[in-house]
């Protein structure tokens, strides 16, 4: 029998507000356990909610970039259930009417095909606290600093058909939050979390029994726990067996899913409206206001870069992945006034050195200006492309910026055409006999050639002649 996958993802991202939804707590990461959760977090009696009006602002922001139905008029309700981060014995939540309803969002494959999305809602809610299983001898210690930290969780319609589809959508989310500066999107920090819904149907069949993946804290993780679980319902349907409705963690280090705990429904929460937090409505003076400062979104930019910079269309897609990068590549390419030579720097040598150091962007040593102005030395003649690299070297290092690393190692090229035809007539006169080879060679053969007269000009000006003007008089002499 053929099986269709079926899957719908529950992404929750932690909204970059100062304070916490309800409080005016920090939400800052790394503080020393219980040191952030205040009495309104706790639920502490007397104590009365009060919402942040910048989580609301951040929510409707993302309804607008996904041309999603805006709430006017959206209610707060309990979500009850009793687990040991939960401090209150309820989360405060929306239910029936969130702030984001019907949106849509597009997502891109490998191959090219475009898909769309569908996302059903998008609601505010607090977080609870975090167990730590670790280093209590046995015990769980339990951490509520994240207590009361405002969610957007984004439910999508379950349109996705594949792992690799649900990691697409998945990606395009994580973008564009950052894009919009709501979330910072780092999946370490638990700042943007997945739960995927997953169940298999015969091809055009009735939607089958759904298992909950919780808390999928990287793209590939999510993308393995989807397969495996595929894997695992076929396996059981075609065994005999039925697959029913529950919550699975997966385990990484033994690559499998496991069972967790049975798949609440909604009735099983007791949503009722908070008594303490009046509807929150909304004008349409507000959406406009947020509509019209919507900040340039990943499709424009990416267009952008292509018209305004001649960019291919994947050094486009590649350089707006992210805002941080997109806004590093701008910079640098300003300074520098060569958008193509900027492109192929920060994707190749920029790149591979932070991956190889294990540094994000944001850690790196050379800055955008700085490297602008490495390359600027380029693109002015000062240095050749492969001494640029001993320059990027040595910025790396710490060893200071591109002039002060280029005057202390003597590295300046050798434009003057006297000096290197100088070089150029020594290197001749040394290989009289490849200088007749090349002559007598066929024109097809000598490009070939040519790089070794290149090689020994640039290895006796150590790396310093300027390597047009060395192709030039080489062709020039060889030919005559």
């Amino acid at each position: 029998m053929q099986w269709e996958t079926v899957i719908g993802l529950e992404i929750h991202a932690q909204l970059a507000t100062k304070s916490k939804i309800f409080s005016g707590a920090s939400t800052a990461f790394g503080s020393a356990p219980n040191t952030q959760a205040c009495n309104v977090d706790l639920g502490m009696p007397g104590v009365l909610p009060v919402l942040n009006r910048e989580a609301v602002r951040m929510a409707v922001t993302f309804g607008v970039a996904i041309n999603a139905e805006i709430g006017e008029r959206s209610v707060f309700a309990r979500k009850n259930y009793f687990y040991p981060d939960l401090p209150k014995g309820y989360q405060i939540s929306q239910f029936e009417l969130p702030i984001v309803g019907k949106g849509e969002v597009e997502i891109e494959l490998d191959d090219g095909v475009r898909r769309t999305i569908g996302v059903t809602r998008a609601h505010l809610e607090e977080d609870a606290g975090k167990s730590l299983h670790e280093d209590f001898h046995g015990m769980t210690g339990v951490d509520l600093n994240r207590a009361g930290t405002p969610l957007l969780e984004i439910v999508s319609e379950p349109d996705m058909r594949s792992a690799k589809e649900a990691v697409a959508y998945a990606k395009k989310i994580h973008q564009l939050v950052q894009y919009l500066g709501i979330c910072d999107g780092n999946m370490q920090e638990g700042s943007f979390r997945c739960d995927a819904n997953v169940s298999v149907r015969p091809f055009g069949g009735p939607l089958g029994t759904r298992a909950e993946l919780k808390n999928l804290n990287s793209f590939r993780f999510l993308e393995r726990a989807i397969n495996i679980e595929v894997e695992r319902q076929i396996d059981l349907i075609e065994a005999g067996g039925e697959v029913v409705q529950e919550t699975r963690l997966y385990d990484a280090d033994k690559d499998e899913t496991r069972s967790m705990r049975s798949k609440e429904e909604a009735n099983d929460y007791r949503y009722f409206p908070d008594p303490d937090l009046l509807p929150v409505e909304l004008d349409a003076d507000l959406i406009e206001s947020i509509r019209a400062a919507m900040p340039e979104l990943p499709e424009a930019k990416r267009k952008r870069f292509s018209e305004a910079y001649g960019l291919s269309e994947y050094d486009a897609v590649f350089l707006t992945s992210g805002k941080d990068l997109a806004d590093y590549f701008e910079q640098a390419a300003k300074v520098a006034g060569d958008a193509k030579l900027t492109a192929n720097w920060v994707m190749g040598e920029l790149s591979g050195s932070l991956n190889k150091a294990g540094l994000g962007l944001a850690e790196s040593p050379v800055s955008a200006e700085a490297l602008g102005q490495m390359l600027l030395r380029i693109v002015d003649n000062t240095i050749s492309g492969k001494i640029a690299k001993q320059v990027f070297e040595a910025m790396l290092a710490g060893e200071g910026g591109a002039d002060q690393i280029i005057e202390a190692k003597g590295l300046k090229q050798i434009t003057d055409t006297g000096a290197i035809e100088r070089v150029v007539d020594e290197v001749l006169a040394a290989n009289v006999d490849q200088v007749e080879n090349y002559r007598n060679a066929d024109e097809k053969k000598r490009p070939k050639m040519l790089g070794f007269f290149v090689g020994q000009v640039m290895k006796q000006s150590k790396g310093k002649a300027n390597p047009q003007q060395v192709n030039e008089l080489l062709l020039k002499k060889l030919s005559a």
